[in-house]
């Protein structure tokens, strides 16, 4: 199964990204294409943007304004796992 399939199945679940060069992804999935995979990070304090504002193909969206969140190359990733529900 390919990662755009495993994240197509899995969309709306809590997940843990690990890609190629060590960054660590936590969030919902949100929305997928044959590109990318763009989370809704948790909390309002990290690196990702939080729920105001979120990368989005080149530019800014927010959860309110239209935006995916974080998009995460398809490509880049190395392992992808599903988060137990107590870490909501």
């Amino acid at each position: 199964m390919s990662h755009y399939d495993f994240c197509c199945n899995n969309m709306g679940r809590p997940v843990r990204i690990v890609t190629h060069n060590g960054e660590i992804h936590r969030g919902v999935i949100r929305n997928v294409n044959r590109s990318k995979v763009f989370l809704e990070p948790f909390g309002g304090n990290n690196r990702m943007g939080g729920y105001g504002i979120g990368y989005y193909g080149g530019g800014y969206g927010g959860y309110g304004r239209g935006g995916f969140g974080l998009g995460i190359a398809l490509g880049a990733i190395a392992t992808i796992a599903f988060l137990p529900l107590f870490f909501w």
